[in-house]
């Protein structure tokens, strides 16, 4: 099951040319021109959000193939070394499984895997995938995420995924269900910005 990531627009119905705002002169027109240049950029920020929302869901859905192909437990990774055997690496020994055929991963393995390997572990890409990951594990559905947590609550945001992977009652159909939920939860914070911009556009 994949989920389908869009970015919807309004469209006019209304052929005439939206009112548009006297110009004002002096110190208020300073402020108006200050107003809408913060509006301007508030408006690329949510876009940009949005436009990560779809590519973030994208990669937890490749994340769930990988769980779906392979998953393990007390470990990142099981790959295959130079070799033919089968190796298991932990965080620390991560870059071992870099150009390696994988076999399995755990669920933060898996969303590193999915964002390119263990070179990309510290990237935007996958924080702010674990970030959604964690918030569809912890966080009460439908409220905003908390993206760029101090690092500290970010590093027990990970010990939390990963000791909830190695539970001894998990399987890696609760594993993929989690990452399908943060599917669910992208898809929802990227309504949640694109309805907060309609609806300041319409004040």
């Amino acid at each position: 099951m994949t989920l389908e990531f869009r970015v919807q627009h309004d469209v006019a119905t209304d052929a005439s040319p939206a009112p548009t705002r006297p110009a004002r002169t002096g110190l208020r027109g300073v402020l108006d021109r200050w107003g809408d240049r913060r509006a301007a950029a508030r408006a690329r920020r949510v876009d940009d959000r949005i436009r990560e929302l779809g590519e973030l869901g994208h990669l937890l859905s490749e994340a769930r193939g990988v769980v779906e192909r392979g998953w393990i437990q007390h470990a990142w990774f099981t790959y295959v070394d130079e070799r033919g055997r089968t190796r298991t690496a932990t965080s620390a020994a991560a870059l071992d499984v870099q150009g390696r055929p994988l076999v399995g991963a755990c669920l933060v393995g898996a969303v590193v895997s999915a964002a390119g390997g263990p070179h990309a572990v510290h990237s935007p890409r996958v924080q702010h995938a674990l970030d959604l990951v964690w918030h569809a594990l912890a966080a009460d559905e439908g409220t905003p995420v908390l993206w760029c947590p101090a690092p500290d609550v970010r590093m027990g945001r990970v010990r939390d995924l990963t000791s909830w992977n190695d539970a001894s009652t998990r399987t890696s159909t609760d594993v993929a269900g989690l990452l399908l939920t943060a599917e669910r939860v992208a898809v929802q914070e990227s309504t949640r910005l694109r309805d907060g911009q309609v609806a300041r556009s319409r004040a």
